[in-house]
């Protein structure tokens, strides 16, 4: 199960090339036997409507070997603060942990890219952005670590668009699959000797 945003669903990329369906590619040729990912993500979705349709739909009361979460940019670019950010992610983490029956080894959480160094979020004031990005990712890191939760830190990946726009989709603002890629290299390892346990 994968949950998140436009960076969850691929927006701009084809299907194959979402980063949870390049994951689970990777996993199957690394001989684990996994279904499919399952995503609940919509382009433009904050934490709280990411929880709100968590909350109706009908797969909540399954059981997933493997929960992703990457959420909150969209808090940034709205201007939601900070607090009211850690107390749904924190919520989310919750649901997310549900749905992996309790396991909370088979839960991760991945960083917000910082499209601040897009040249349209340059345009829109990069730096600015980018600082902004970073207060939301520390508050991400911190739940993870008080809640014992595997957190990745892909925000550099996503910075490297600066020297290679090849990592940008073809909206020129969105990563490419050539960029998810990047990031699934970075996380399956981990993720990997997890479903191994």
């Amino acid at each position: 199960m994968a949950l998140g945003d436009s960076y969850t669903i691929g927006e701009s990329v084809n299907e194959a090339d979402r980063w949870p369906e390049q994951l689970v590619d990777t996993l199957i040729t690394s001989g684990i036997t996994i279904e499919r990912p399952r995503i609940i993500a919509k382009t433009g979705w904050r934490t709280d409507q990411l929880k709100d349709s968590l909350q109706i739909d009908p797969g909540r009361f399954r059981k997933y070997d493997l929960v992703s979460l990457l959420i909150g940019v969209n808090n940034q670019v709205q201007g939601r603060t900070l607090d009211r950010f850690e107390t749904e992610l924190i919520e989310l983490i919750q649901m997310a942990i549900n749905l992996a029956d309790g396991d909370m080894t088979r839960v991760f959480v991945l960083s917000i890219p910082n499209y601040g160094k897009t040249q349209f979020g340059i345009y829109l004031g990069g730096e600015a952005i980018s600082q902004e990005i970073a207060q939301f990712n520390a508050v991400i890191r911190e739940v993870c670590d008080n809640l014992n939760i595997r957190y990745f830190n892909i925000t550099p990946i996503s910075e490297e668009v600066i020297n290679d726009t090849s990592l940008l989709g073809s909206d020129n603002f969105h990563p490419s699959g050539k960029m998810y890629k990047l990031w699934v290299d970075l996380m399956f390892e981990d993720i990997y000797q997890s479903l191994l346990r």
